[in-house]
């Protein structure tokens, strides 16, 4: 029976200012999937890393996904899943929504794409309710589509692509564990209104500058007022990862996601090395084991590799 093999992005979500409402693809690191297509209504899962994430369906951030298109399809298919992740479960840099984003491009191939990005994007945001207990697409709508999108609204689905500019990502990994769902529970349920304001008009210039392709915009727009003060402490050396990357020359950045991965935007590869070389010394000094990765933006999205 036809296989179908992809390649699918690890993300940047929240973009600093835009919590839950912007997210971006990353050309590395990527996991791959191979998926085929069952005569029957179940879902087989083989882990081919050494992670030993779930293989029933039900627990597995894939498995949702298939199941509810198996569900959609009035149960008359199935699937056989193999899963190699290269994006490390709790990285903050999109590791459940490249495996529920490369489940749903992949299973749609199969069926010969007969559902649209938006039916596709809903599919996989059940993988992410199991993963962090929300249902949230700011990590599964770039992956699924590439660069950089707005998530203006989940209900309905509002998605907004922007245009991608040429920068440079420098990332940070350290080998910590902040859940999802307990980064999300410390944030503050209420704010100042003098906070909100700084925060929109944040946003807005973000979006702004990639649209018009200034990059002192964008820098300037980098900044959380809301979010990443409260989650910043769950990260060691963040605050010096920050303001020695900025002074490096990086535009600005955060953490991606909910952490502990913390993001850093460049104008070009060298300063992009040369930032990836201040995280380094900030976490050699910690003690904390930790991985780095300089990439662009991946203006593609999951990947039909054959």
């Amino acid at each position: 029976m036809k296989i179908v093999k992809v390649h699918s992005p690890a993300t940047v979500a929240n973009l600093v200012c835009g919590f839950d409402i912007l997210g971006m693809a990353l050309n590395d690191p990527f996991d791959a999937m191979k998926i085929k297509l069952l005569d029957d209504p179940r879902v087989i899962i083989h882990n081919k890393d050494e992670y030993n994430l779930p293989t029933e369906a039900e627990k597995n951030v894939a498995g949702v996904v298939l199941l509810s298109i198996i569900e959609k399809m009035n149960n008359t298919i199935g699937f056989e899943i193999e899963i190699e992740k290269h994006i490390k479960p709790g990285s903050g840099i999109g590791s459940s929504a490249a495996s529920a984003a490369g489940a749903a491009v992949a299973a749609n191939n199969l069926l010969g794409n007969i559902f649209s990005n938006d039916e596709l994007v809903q599919f996989a945001m059940n993988g992410e309710k199991l993963a962090s207990g929300v249902k949230h697409a700011d990590n599964i709508a770039p992956c699924i589509l590439g660069g950089i999108c707005l998530i203006r609204s989940i209900h309905p689905l509002d998605i907004i692509p922007i245009p991608s500019p040429d920068l440079f990502v420098t990332v940070v990994h350290p080998q910590i564990e902040v859940r999802t769902s307990d980064a999300r529970q410390i944030l503050r349920q209420q704010i100042l209104l003098k906070d909100a304001i700084r925060q929109w008009g944040n946003i807005a210039g973000l979006v702004t500058g990639f649209l018009k392709n200034d990059f002192d915009l964008i820098g300037r727009s980098l900044e959380d007022v809301i979010i990443e003060p409260v989650r910043s402490i769950l990260i060691p050396g963040f605050d010096e990862v920050k303001t020695s990357c900025k002074e490096a020359g990086a535009l600005g950045g955060g953490i991606s996601g909910s952490g502990p991965s913390v993001f850093m935007l460049s104008k070009d590869e060298s300063t992009a090395r040369s930032v990836e070389s201040v995280m380094k010394d900030v976490y050699n000094k910690t003690g904390i084991d930790y991985n780095t990765y300089v990439t662009t933006i991946n203006k593609r999205g999951v990947e039909i590799i054959e």
